[in-house]
């Protein structure tokens, strides 16, 4: 009898993770090596969120809590989801997690059964399909196009579904690929959804407020009001208020499917640490400025990278409406030989050479189920995105 659960053979380890483990060893070793593979914001978290922090654990605010979140944090997100969406919810709708990751696997373990399909986008978020494995359910990829800005389009939504469709997971603006979707493009989507009544939505809104120039997000059931009773709409603090190690995502959704994750939860993980919802109270009810000023450093760094790149030999990057990630083509690159005499037959070839040769680390698009192309994090200074970028560009002059 093996002692490890057959379940663990359908799961690869997370591409990003182990990009940023080996920047680090390569570092400890002495190497000068700028890291890229980041998904969190280099900007510290605000003041007035560590202090209602520390006032919470100064009024004892330190004992477990309901299992679905305390109150005042679920009152706070359904007035975020009214006033920034126009959703209307109740808190016995909402749920918090400790981050989105447990949200969407709580929401998957809740719902899947063997056979049954989940739509995904690619190039998409690592843990999407791994977490569809997990849970016994069957990843089905939408393919997107470059020339389409990594946009799904309504043809290939239509084509992925079928009748053991039960989730199509929605991410707006992309993790890995920046790209977000406009209201009239959104429409689109929700118009093939509307003909399928047996699939529900799961979106992952998390990179929301991180949107630049004037671009309008928008999320699927504000765009189609009908699809409201089978949409879990997904969020969290950690990115648009600097909380990654915070760890609370939350989700607003039907009834019988919150009940149902809380159900899982509660014999799992219980209730999210309860100093860090009081924080997360703060960040929704509290001062908001501060994100649009975040984003304007966030689009410089954007504008930056997207030049610089598609100045590089062999590159080609089209620039993103939000978060903060480049995806950018290294097609032009295949086949050529690295610096180093060894040539590149696909993108983990790239971004392998590219660490060796120049220090640079980068996440390989085929991790991201499209290739060949890499993923860049901006979330860091100026100066380093501008170092990396030469890097990169002579990396690329190279190559032969």
């Amino acid at each position: 009898m093996a002692f490890l659960a057959d379940a663990l053979s359908r799961v690869k380890p997370s591409a990003t993770i182990a990009v940023a483990q080996k920047a680090r060893e390569l570092k400890a070793k002495g190497r000068d090596i700028i890291g890229l593979g980041a998904g969190e914001p280099d900007f510290d978290t605000p003041d007035n969120i560590k202090d209602a922090a520390i006032d919470a654990i100064r009024r004892g605010e330190t004992k477990y809590t309901a299992v679905a979140g305390i109150m005042e944090l679920r009152t706070a997100i359904c007035d975020k989801f009214k006033r920034e969406n126009g959703l209307d919810y109740r808190p016995d709708q909402v749920i918090v997690g400790t981050g989105g990751k447990q949200i969407l696997f709580n929401a998957l373990m809740a719902t899947l059964n063997p056979g049954d399909e989940v739509v995904i986008p690619a190039p998409y978020w690592v843990s999407y399909p791994e977490m569809v494995a997990i849970c016994g359910g069957t990843s089905v990829f939408a393919p997107t196009r470059l020339e389409d800005e990594f946009k799904l389009t309504a043809a290939a939504l239509e084509a992925a579904i079928t009748p053991k469709t039960k989730w199509f997971i929605f991410n707006s603006p992309s993790n890995p690929t920046g790209a977000a979707y406009s209201a009239e493009e959104l429409r689109q989507l929700t118009d093939v959804l509307m003909r399928h009544p047996h699939v529900w939505i799961l979106t992952d809104d998390m990179y929301e407020h991180l949107v630049y120039g004037d671009f309008q997000f928008a999320t699927p059931a504000q765009i189609e009001p009908e699809l409201y009773d089978r949409t879990l709409t997904m969020n969290g603090v950690s990115k648009a208020y600097a909380m990654t190690g915070w760890r609370i995502g939350y989700a607003a959704g039907p009834v019988q499917l919150i009940k149902a994750m809380d159900m899982i939860q509660g014999q799992q993980t219980s209730g999210a640490c309860s100093i860090a919802q009081w924080a997360a109270v703060e960040a929704l009810n509290g001062p908001q400025d501060f994100i649009s000023d975040n984003k304007k450093i966030f689009q410089t760094r954007r504008d930056l990278v997207v030049s610089m790149l598609n100045q590089a030999t062999g590159l080609s990057c089209p620039t993103p409406e939000g978060a903060f990630y480049v995806y950018p083509s290294c097609a032009g690159l295949i086949g050529k030989k690295a610096p180093s005499g060894n040539v590149i037959n696909n993108d983990a070839d790239f971004v392998t050479e590219l660490l060796e040769a120049e220090g640079v680390a980068v996440v390989q698009g085929s991790a991201f189920g499209l290739g060949p192309n890499f993923r860049i994090s901006y979330a860091t200074s100026d100066a380093l995105l501008e170092e990396a970028c030469e890097r990169i560009q002579r990396f690329c002059a190279a190559c032969r």
